[in-house]
């Protein structure tokens, strides 16, 4: 069978393992596809893109609807275009704050208050918090026409939570010469207007360029000055992806890392805004965690709920690949970590977290400044 290689295959099979179905097919697909391992976000159309707020209408109002009716009908009772009150007020505060600071802290409109995003649920939460998170909408939208400037201008993907954009994605096409190393690093550089609301600083948590070979990321899109990191596994302790016997090399990213588990869990514990509100959003800085980063701490995360506590581990790192981003993500996260049962080493009760690690007070005091300290979002 010979590979479809080229970029609206490269778009089609990252929309269907999403969604379970694609644009190509859409027609053929009479009910909603069923949430599966792989399957889980909902087709996205570029038509409904609002290029000025950055989101996607049709999503963003659903998940609204269908979670807080109560809510919207206190605006809804005022009389005035609450519609476009909720707009206006989320378009001012995310050029404050930045969409992670709405991710976490929520849309007050008046004495309305609005969640937008549904944390994934623990061990131990109830099942309303489990049906919360199944509650929320993550879409996939491909040919974004972004620009107001330019109206023809497209973004090859954009990947949305309850209707805001959280990644977009340039894909390239090896085989024919174009790459994500250079030639999507060159467009986002280069051919993308970055004073359009989708990719102002802060709307969007992370920019990728992706081929069937390797993936770059940024989080701060700045002309010229741009600055992308790999986003590879790695391959023979060096740079790149090993081989995948059954597709491309980068599948990983949408197999694994655009779950909806993974990307809860990026938003809920990896990424950081770092710098204090009253500074100018563009003059902070926003983390998004590398692979390698986000493998090792929910490696150690998940044997530590498997094995219980009293384990030595040694992680071997490159200089400047984020060492000190990943001892303190682990630590956070380890503070919450769940037994997988009662019976392992320091286990007291499924109900409860592993107080036995005792270590909300033996974190290095360079890990509280750098992390507990100096994130406000």
């Amino acid at each position: 069978m010979v590979s479809k290689t080229n970029e609206q295959a490269l778009e089609s099979t990252i929309e269907k393992y999403l969604t379970g179905t694609c644009l190509e097919e859409k027609d053929k697909i009479e009910d909603e596809v069923p949430f599966t391992q792989n399957h889980g976000y909902k087709l996205g159309l570029a038509a409904n893109f609002n290029a000025h707020f950055a989101i996607d209408t049709q999503y963003f109002w659903e998940f609204l609807e269908n979670t807080q009716a109560d809510e919207l009908e206190k605006l809804q009772k005022t009389g005035v275009d609450w519609q476009r009150k909720i707009l206006e007020r989320f378009d001012r505060l995310i050029k404050k704050y930045g969409l992670l600071y709405l991710l976490k802290k929520g849309l007050n409109v008046d004495d309305a208050h609005l969640t937008l995003i549904y944390p994934a649920p623990l061990a131990s939460s109830s099942e309303q918090v489990k049906q919360n998170f199944a509650d929320n909408i993550f879409s996939s939208t491909r040919q974004v026409r972004y620009s107001l400037a330019n109206t023809l201008e497209e973004i090859d993907m954009v990947l949305f939570v309850n209707g805001l954009p959280f990644a977009t994605l340039e894909l390239k096409n090896p085989w024919t010469g174009q790459t994500a190393r250079y030639h999507g690093q060159k467009q986002y550089r280069h051919d993308r207007d970055t004073s359009q609301p989708l990719l102002q600083f802060g709307r969007c948590l992370v920019h990728m360029t992706v081929d069937t070979d390797e993936v770059y990321m940024t989080t701060k899109l700045a002309g010229k000055s741009t600055f992308f990191l790999p986003f590879n596994k790695g391959y023979n302790f060096g740079a790149g992806n090993p081989p995948n016997p059954d597709g491309h090399k980068t599948a990983y990213l949408w197999q694994e890392v655009f779950s909806k588990e993974s990307i809860a869990n990026i938003i809920q514990h990896f990424v950081r805004l770092y710098g204090s509100s009253k500074d100018p959003l563009n003059k902070r800085t926003l983390f998004f965690p590398r692979y390698h980063q986000m493998d090792v701490v929910r490696r150690l995360v998940a044997h530590a709920s498997e094995q219980g506590v009293g384990n030595t581990y040694l992680i071997q790192h490159s200089a400047g690949s984020g060492k000190s981003n990943s001892i303190t993500w682990a630590a956070y996260q380890l503070i919450e970590a769940y037994p997988a049962s009662s019976t392992i080493p320091g286990a007291k009760t499924l109900e409860r977290n592993y107080s036995p690690l005792r270590l909300s007070t033996s974190l290095p005091r360079w890990i509280y400044n750098r992390f507990f300290m100096s994130v406000e979002a």
